[in-house]
């Protein structure tokens, strides 16, 4: 299948499910409901069709089952932090739930980083190249489940996300991969609600469609490219535990007018 069919599917699918979503919302619209940072209230019906468009545009690369599998982790691991999470009880981020899990405290958080991790490590294992060896699955479990989890955390603002999605995914299905060009198929078609707080990513979408980037990654025939770009997740990872990301791009002011493009005024 061509990128061109790959992100085509993409955009229809999130078109498609949002349509249907709004039309009938599983478990009443009122579910999906979440206050912003605005105080503005949007709707995580906006993620969902995001996994779901990833999902189906998955079935359009080369290798179907693994980005399937992986958006298909990313989306609904992320769906069980997003409807389960105690917003009084829940921890955040990656040091915050590994340190409940040491005190016995199971988060929800916790059980998204297990599960996406082992789809990860499922998908990596259909993607990766061969020959391969066992570095290189881990690697690649690694790009999809690290990937899955930054993609999440550009998550505060709207737009933000899908801007980083959009523009990543773009590099690569110029390079040549039908997973990023899914990718950038449902980012462009999901950013207009973004941007306008009708609807936000939650965990369920940038998951998802993160996840599906980081296969993308994960298939690259480069093994340096695979390292160097796990490198690069982890790196930025753990620089989030210390740094804001959202003060870096308020205080960069090329990153700030990119930020802002689009976005209703606050």
């Amino acid at each position: 299948m061509s990128r061109i069919a790959a992100l085509s599917a993409g955009a229809a699918g999130h078109l498609l499910l949002s349509r249907a979503l709004r039309a009938f919302p599983p478990g009443g619209r009122s579910r999906w409901e979440r206050t912003n940072y605005a105080g503005r209230t949007v709707s995580l019906l906006g993620g969902l069709a995001a996994a779901g468009g990833a999902v189906g545009a998955a079935t359009c690369t080369p290798v179907p089952v693994g980005g399937v599998v992986a958006a298909l982790g990313g989306g609904a691991f992320g769906a069980i932090d997003d409807l389960g999470a105690d917003s009084a009880t829940s921890s955040k981020g990656l040091r915050g739930h590994l340190g409940a899990l040491a005190h016995g405290r199971v988060t929800t958080g916790a059980l998204k980083i297990a599960g996406i991790g082992a789809s990860g490590l499922a998908a990596s294992a259909l993607l990766t190249p061969r020959p391969r060896s066992v570095l290189d699955v881990v690697v690649g479990a690694g790009l999809v489940a690290g990937t899955a989890n930054l993609l999440n955390l550009f998550d505060l603002r709207p737009g933000r996300s899908l801007k980083v999605a959009a523009a990543a995914a773009a590099v690569g299905a110029a390079a040549g991969s039908e997973q990023a060009a899914a990718v950038l198929g449902v980012s462009l078609a999901a950013l207009p609600d973004d941007l306008a707080e009708r609807t936000m990513l939650g965990d369920t979408g940038a998951n998802a469609l993160g996840a599906l980037l980081g296969s993308a990654v994960a298939a690259s025939p480069s093994r340096i490219l695979r390292i160097g770009i796990l490198g690069g997740v982890v790196a930025l990872t753990l620089a989030s535990e210390k740094v804001s990301f959202s003060r870096v791009i308020e205080g960069t002011e090329a990153l700030r007018r990119i930020d802002r493009l689009g976005r209703l005024p606050s």
